[in-house]
């Protein structure tokens, strides 16, 4: 019998900074979900409500916050043009910032509520932990990397805990993330002054790359604000319609169920992304090697066999869970993770793959496929609170997102590979 063949180097390279990154960010996870069920006896599902509603805000406009040209950062071709690249970013986060301001007091001023001003900070926070995570990313530092997530989702809960402690409310959540995201901006160690004079030789302008790099902004701005504006007009939709407590109960649904495809998403796309852009840049729309395609689908198809025991379990278990480990308070949050595990189980899959369109110059597809997915989304979600409230929100989305997922899947599978790597396949 043959002996299989030995791990090539770069899918050797490819999995030790997946353990790196998914050990760190084991740890980052730990803590805050063991803690979860001490900050649900502190704070209300109203409290929680008004929070993810806050954050989904912020998390939308932050999204932005840089131009998105933080995600060029792993093509740039020199560490001059990194640092043009890094000064353009802060640049678009300093004007994003300051548009914030009147944001959020108009919103203050209507609600008559002082936590909408936090959102200037909330964003700048949230923009310069994007930009200093693809910092890092480029660099390769998975070990900071690490750290950084670590601080970023322990901090968060610790300081939730001590707001909660003292009686903040709704402050202390707001208080809790963006300490958190600072903290790890500092581990992360993004320089934010000028660069040093050996390290800008031969370097192009912030000018030149915006236009090298503008397809980020013109097509994945697009994209990434359409995905986080799917989890704005969710939690909007929800608290005027069915109140801040749903929205409390689908935000902790959401952030338990997701823990997984964040902690093990996160590190493969960290680690995938660059071996990708490695691999040869690829033409607008065309076609990419068939080791890249096939290492796409080895992903695919281990994230599936990690994901179908999730979905059993939050169907057996889901309700029983939430009520034992969060409270009697939060039991119909346990009915709506039930109704929610086939979109969980779909959506572990594809969080690591978002980075794949971005290094295979396949924004525009990715954008428009993105659209359809919004509009099918909170479409369902209407349809399905509107018919049986929570949880029939929560099925209408899962059914709806099992085939929306399926043909993303397909087609990331079959996607066009040059006629070189045909050759060489046909060879073998």
């Amino acid at each position: 019998m043959t002996p299989p063949a030995p791990a090539s180097p770069a899918t050797a390279g490819l999995l030790r900074a997946s353990l790196t990154l998914l050990a760190g960010g084991a740890a980052a996870q730990a803590m805050p979900l063991m803690l979860g069920p001490l900050l649900t006896r502190l704070y209300s599902p109203s409290e929680f409500g008004t929070f993810h509603v806050f954050a989904a805000v912020a998390a939308n406009l932050a999204v932005v916050g840089c131009g998105r040209y933080e995600f060029a950062l792993p093509l740039a071709r020199s560490d001059g043009e990194a640092h043009a690249l890094r000064r353009l970013a802060l640049g678009i986060l300093l004007i994003v910032t300051a548009l914030c301001l009147p944001i959020g007091l108009i919103w203050a001023v209507q609600l008559d509520a002082s936590w909408p001003l936090a959102l200037p900070l909330a964003v700048a926070s949230a923009g310069l932990l994007s930009l200093a995570t693809l910092w890092a990313t480029r660099q390769q530092r998975f070990k900071a990397l690490a750290a950084g997530r670590m601080a970023q989702h322990t901090g968060t809960t610790l300081a939730q805990l001590l707001g909660g402690w003292l009686h903040w409310g709704v402050h202390g959540l707001i208080a809790g993330g963006v300490a958190a995201a600072l903290t790890a901006v500092a581990l992360l160690r993004l320089p934010l002054g000028q660069a040093r004079s050996a390290e800008l030789t031969a370097a192009p302008s912030w000018r030149d790359v915006a236009r090298q790099h503008r397809h980020f902004p013109l097509l994945n701005t697009p994209h990434a604000f359409a995905s986080a504006l799917q989890d704005t007009l969710a939690f909007a939709l929800i608290a005027t319609t069915l109140g801040p407590a749903a929205a409390g109960f689908w935000g902790l649904a959401m952030r338990y169920l997701k823990a997984p495809a964040t902690l093990i998403g996160g590190a493969v796309s960290q680690a995938l992304y660059p071996k990708l852009a490695a691999a040869g840049e690829v033409p607008l729309g065309g076609a990419v090697s068939l080791e890249a395609r096939q290492a796409v689908r080895r992903v695919m198809l281990i994230l599936s066999a990690l994901a179908l025991p999730l979905v059993a379990l939050l169907w057996a278990l889901g309700a029983w869970l939430f009520e034992w480990f969060f409270g009697n308070a939060w039991h119909e949050a346990g009915l709506l993770a039930q109704a929610l595990a086939l979109y969980i189980g779909v959506h572990f899959v594809a969080a690591p793959l978002a980075v794949v369109t971005m290094a295979w110059n396949a924004q525009a597809w990715a954008l428009r496929l993105a659209l359809v997915g919004q509009v099918v989304f909170v479409g369902a979600l209407a349809l399905g609170a509107h018919w049986g409230g929570l949880i029939g929100a929560g099925w209408a989305v899962s059914l709806a997102m099992l085939a929306y997922f399926g043909y993303y899947f397909w087609a990331l599978a079959t996607w066009p590979i040059t006629p070189t790597s045909t050759a060489t396949k046909a060879a073998s």
